[in-house]
């Protein structure tokens, strides 16, 4: 549990870096936002890649064969970036970035559900995602006015030493019985789990949720600058506060649900519906003050929506596509993780910056409408 805490701590550092250093990325190289958000769809193909292909190699081979392959994968593309590449080679060195946590987050996430309350590890889990995505624009800004954006990928290098070496003796060198089935080849287990509804269905909402979490995280940092009058340093610590309502929500909203007997369907409800809210605070109340802490609740209430998504998945789809469907429903958010975000730095790019909070608004109405399904369906398993 220590080394995937850590692993997820990694990732969320690696997110939360991103809005931070898409300015310094822009200037250095000398493109506008459109152009360097290409990185959006690269990175966004990797972690598709690596997710999908998580489920078949986890069954073949377990799951340190597939964290060992996703740290190492991050590992080198962050030494790569760290050597200040040129602009082709940055875009395309994300796709094994992209790899690399893509292997990384459907392998833990995998393993975790196979565990005793899945639900409470998979928030916990994600809510050091949380706490590392705090810490990454807190770090990037703090390096930035010492160093150049190259030292903060070769930051992100060093931590996957320790991991690597953790992974390697920790876990066992061979996979647990119920994963490893040479008998169900890769190609059987994708169509089958891409004949589930309700697996697509899954997809398609977190793809829509990861699409606003980045939205936001990538681009929140731009918009308080140029929207709301806050400095570098206060526009980065209004991020900060974002990922730390995120992993505060992951910590503390499913305990509370817990108190008040909200199920599953309710609880996610409650978050979505905050959401919203919180959009519509940002968006309609332009100081800011109200900026900031809108940024905060915001957080709060989207942080428990996709770990409690990937907990339920044993519940949407048979056991033994399990793995696999938690890849794919883990590879296909980057459709929205890609795309969305590339679309609100579009937009920002043509329009201005305040489109931000509309678009983030339209984007947690739609979350409410995919979740009513789904909702359904636990509702009818629980009683």
């Amino acid at each position: 549990m220590l080394l995937a805490y850590a692993a997820f701590l990694l990732v969320g550092i690696s997110s939360g870096v991103g809005g931070v250093l898409l300015p310094a990325h822009i200037a250095d190289y000398g493109v506008d936002k459109a152009t360097i958000g290409l990185t959006f769809f690269t990175s966004g193909a990797g972690f598709l890649l690596g997710a999908t292909g998580a489920g078949t190699l986890i069954h073949r081979y377990g799951v340190r064969a597939s964290l060992l392959t996703g740290t190492t994968a991050f590992a080198a593309a962050a030494v790569y970036t760290a050597t200040r590449p040129p602009l082709t080679a940055f875009v395309a060195v994300a796709l094994l970035a992209g790899v690399g946590t893509g292997l990384l987050e459907a392998a833990l996430n995998t393993h975790l559900a196979d565990l005793p309350q899945a639900t409470d590890r998979i928030n916990r889990l994600h809510a050091f995602f949380g706490v590392g995505a705090l810490l990454g624009p807190l770090l990037a800004a703090w390096m930035l006015t010492r160093t150049s954006w190259p030292a903060v990928w070769a930051v992100q290098a060093l931590i996957c030493l320790p991991l690597l070496v953790g992974f390697l003796r920790a876990l066992p060198r061979t996979p647990r019985p119920e994963h490893h089935q040479p008998d169900a080849p890769g190609p059987g287990l994708l169509s089958a789990t891409v004949r589930q509804p309700r697996v697509i269905v899954a997809a398609m909402f977190l793809a829509v949720y990861v699409g606003l979490e980045i939205s936001v995280g990538s681009w929140g940092y731009s918009f308080l600058r140029t929207e709301r009058a806050l400095s570098d340093l206060l526009a980065g610590y209004a991020v900060s506060g974002y990922w730390l309502g995120l992993t505060l929500g992951r910590f503390l909203i499913s305990p509370i649900a817990g108190r008040l007997r909200l199920g599953t369907a309710a609880m996610a409800y409650a978050c979505l519906g905050g959401t919203a809210a919180a959009c519509l605070l940002i968006w309609a109340v332009p100081q800011p003050a109200a900026a900031a802490a809108g940024m905060a609740v915001l957080g709060f209430f989207l942080g428990p929506i996709f770990p409690t998504t990937m907990a339920i998945m044993p519940r949407l789809t048979q056991q033994r596509l399990v793995p696999t469907a938690i890849g794919i429903t883990n590879g296909l958010t980057t459709v929205g993780g890609a795309t969305l975000p590339w679309l609100a730095g579009t937009l920002a790019q043509t329009t201005g910056t305040w489109t931000l909070l509309p678009f983030a608004t339209v984007l947690a109405v739609m979350q409410l409408s995919l979740w009513s399904p789904l909702a359904r369906h636990l509702r009818r398993m629980d009683g």
